[in-house]
């Protein structure tokens, strides 16, 4: 069986709009998948040419059908 991606959005803090999407394999440590958002979130405060601070990064959890 094989472990399903993890999604994430990458949202400015000042605007409170995502921004940038990214998708990682969850067989990796939880230590890797931090060092690897880091990175991702450092690359997209250079593209968008904001400062790193006002970045964060949540999990895209889909969402349960309700009956």
């Amino acid at each position: 069986m094989e472990a399903a991606d993890k999604h994430y959005k990458f949202i400015n803090s000042k605007t409170g709009y995502a921004i940038f999407y990214h998708t990682l394999k969850s067989d990796l440590t939880a230590d890797k998948i931090k060092e690897e958002l880091e990175k991702v979130k450092a690359q997209v405060a250079v593209k968008n040419n904001i400062f790193a601070d006002t970045l964060y990064w949540e999990e895209i959890k889909e969402e349960e059908s309700k009956p």
